[in-house]
């Protein structure tokens, strides 16, 4: 088996003004340097990239850097991008993760990795809703590669039965769209 982790770290920003959020500071350090900082720490064969900016690239460090052309691309680009690397790769998981949920812990991303099968997808859950971090494995991540909007892999979440949900501590899950964030 083949384990392959994802951060999607190609958003605007639009929301939270002229800086790039992923640079802005967070408890000391870039916010987008703890998804990198968390996602080094879970056992993977292969961890990439998607980014806009070269800025944001550098923070990841040792992950292969996948560049996003088209600067207003829906997320769903960014995943499909990602999706058709891990599987030139072999990958037989994706383990995907967004940058800018900086309170993401190694547990939660490896519980969501070891929950995933070939036939199910895993997710988190802030106990409503399936939410990432999330894995897709077999020939979901194929799927990953066809889907089109700005709600990425929402669809293939939605019904996912409870065994193939990681309950996240309170606030863990929670993502920064604003400097008020």
């Amino acid at each position: 088996m083949s384990r392959c982790g994802l951060v999607l770290a190609a958003g605007r920003s639009a929301r939270f003004g002229t800086e790039n959020k992923l640079l802005a500071s967070f408890r000391g350090r870039p916010l987008g340097a703890h998804a990198a900082e968390t996602m080094a720490a879970v056992p993977l064969d292969h961890r990439l990239v998607v980014v806009a900016d070269p800025a944001v690239a550098a923070l990841f460090e040792d992950f292969d850097v996948l560049t996003i052309q088209e600067p207003d691309a829906p997320q769903s680009a960014s995943l499909a991008l990602g999706a058709r690397h891990a599987m030139q790769l072999g990958a037989t998981r994706l383990l995907v993760v967004l940058a800018d949920m900086p309170l993401v812990n190694a547990a939660l991303m490896g519980a969501v990795l070891n929950r995933c099968t070939d036939d199910s997808p895993s997710a988190a859950t802030d106990g409503t809703r399936a939410m990432p971090p999330a894995c897709f494995g077999g020939t979901r991540i194929d799927a990953l590669t066809k889907l089109s909007g700005d709600r990425g892999a929402a669809l293939l979440l939605a019904d996912l039965p409870p065994d193939r949900l990681v309950a996240a501590p309170p606030g863990m899950l929670a993502d920064v769209d604003t400097v008020a964030d």
